[in-house]
């Protein structure tokens, strides 16, 4: 399977940041390299249910792209998302509880695997219908410029609140190559652009869709060119490594903060783990595989640091030790957090419409509440 990007080029980017957040960026792809280890161990102990995307390999896209994020910048993910929830500040303890489908995990046990969310973190969600999540951050990036025009001069929400959002945010929303191919890639990057909406599209390019070739499954493979015909250019990063998708995703954002319009960005990795666990992997090689993992961006980017003076052999050692530390201190949390009881069905499950009863629970305990107009006895 041929790429965009050679295989066999290692990281060599000069342009690294400073020392401190340069070792900050190794520690988090590493944690979240020996997190997604581990869930997969949960996982094959039936501690996890359900499926289980891995996103190991793919650690310099996410911790690349979130780096180029504000924090008050919203990050919108699909349905491998438990690296992205982790970059974006998302406790380890929670997300590995949420796919225990605990009560302490980031979605209180009901998402899963696929459903992360951490709004204080705005981090808006990991979702599990291919390319459903593209008109979600299309919402997001309008509710963020209809607040933009509402935002005094002098600061504040608009509403007499001195301290709210600037109005300034950007969205970030992260799709597969499949993605591309859905209805939804082409219906919303065509509103983006119509509205002039500050959303940046990133395609994470992993070469397959579940387990079919790009060239298989896309007309155009060049994905960073999908979007010209919609009004959104494109741009490309290699996604194995962490200076350039951080370089280009952080141009991305500037431009889009600035001429409030949308861009597609097209990253270039690989899993080097199946689609899921159920995954057989009987479509590609096991020498193709090896010979990306030659690319792994995780030693690449560690070895161009000890190379740069920035940090010692010692000093990686003891990153992957306290990244291993760390998640065993998960496991730990994750199995020792209750699972939900069984009221909690009904708790942030909303039902407003006359012709479909229900209610819903604010908090665990609360009375139900009867919606709007409903007849007397329904709720």
């Amino acid at each position: 399977m041929t790429s965009p990007l050679s295989a066999a080029s290692p990281e060599s980017s000069p342009d690294l940041p400073e020392p401190d957040v340069a070792r900050e960026w190794l520690s988090a792809m590493v944690s979240i390299r020996r997190f997604e280890e581990r869930a997969g161990e949960m996982y094959a102990r039936a501690k996890i249910g359900g499926f289980l995307h891995l996103s190991i390999g793919e650690e310099a896209t996410i911790v690349g792209s979130a780096r180029a994020l504000r924090d008050e910048d919203y990050l919108v993910s699909t349905y491998r998302s438990h690296g992205d929830a982790l970059a974006r500040g998302t406790s380890p303890d929670r997300v590995m509880a949420e796919l225990f489908g605990k009560r302490d995990g980031c979605s209180k046990g009901h998402g899963g695997s696929m459903h992360m969310f951490d709004a204080q973190r705005r981090f808006m969600g990991g979702y599990g219908i291919v390319g459903g999540n593209l008109p979600i951050a299309a919402g997001i990036a309008l509710a963020c410029d209809q607040r933009r025009h509402m935002t005094p001069a002098g600061g504040g929400d608009g509403a007499g609140h001195p301290s709210g959002p600037s109005g300034d945010e950007v969205t970030l929303c992260t799709f597969g190559d499949g993605a591309s191919n859905q209805g939804t890639f082409g219906e919303t990057l065509n509103l983006a652009a119509l509205w002039r909406l500050p959303v940046v599209f990133m395609v994470v390019n992993n070469l397959f869709g579940m387990g079919t070739s790009l060239a298989r499954h896309s007309a155009v493979t060049d994905l960073q060119r999908k979007g010209e015909s919609l009004g959104v250019p494109g741009m490309r990063c290699d996604g194995m490594s962490i200076v350039d998708t951080n370089r280009v995703v952080s141009q991305a954002l500037e431009r889009v903060r600035e001429e409030r319009r949308p861009l597609l960005v097209e990253a270039v990795t690989y899993r080097f783990r199946g689609h899921s666990m159920a995954d057989p992997e009987d479509y590609r090689t096991k020498e193709e595989v090896a010979e990306w993992r030659e690319r792994d961006p995780i030693p690449a980017f560690g070895e161009l640091l000890e190379r740069e003076g920035v940090l010692t052999a010692e000093q990686r050692e003891q990153i992957d030790r306290d990244a291993i530390q760390r998640v065993e201190a998960a496991v730990e949390f994750a199995e020792a957090s209750p699972f939900p009881a069984p009221d909690m069905l009904y708790e942030d499950v909303y039902v407003i419409d006359e012709q479909v009863p229900g209610h819903y629970h604010a908090t665990a305990g609360a009375p139900p509440v009867r919606p709007v107009g409903s007849p007397e006895g329904i709720g």
